[in-house]
């Protein structure tokens, strides 16, 4: 299993402890590869689940009148991109990490 973190939260911690677990050698590697291929499966929709539970979040710390600037301090996230997450605004990829220039012919 993965060494635990200790500035990540329990709850946090306990979620990647069972991400780990699926991966261990106790099963058989089929019912491993089974699982992971599961989990995998359904990773697009549970991102998109969590970052739509922190924008609700932040946006409910805005409401409670919280200014952008403490929304950062106490999350931990830089100003900029707390602003981006409240508008919905998602992280585009970088220019390095887009598909390469086609080569000269």
């Amino acid at each position: 299993m993965g060494e635990e973190d200790p500035q990540l939260d329990e709850e946090v911690q306990r979620v990647l402890d069972a991400i780990d677990a699926l991966g261990a050698g106790e099963l058989p590697a089929a019912e491993r590869a089974r699982r992971l291929t599961q989990l995998l499966d359904e990773w697009p929709n549970t991102h998109s689940r969590v970052r739509a539970m922190r924008q609700a979040a932040m946006q409910e710390m805005q409401d409670d009148g919280l200014s952008l600037r403490k929304i950062s301090a106490e999350t931990g996230v830089s100003f900029g991109r707390v602003r981006e997450i409240i508008q919905g605004v998602t992280k585009r990829p970088k220019a390095d990490k887009q598909d390469p220039p086609e080569p000269d012919a």
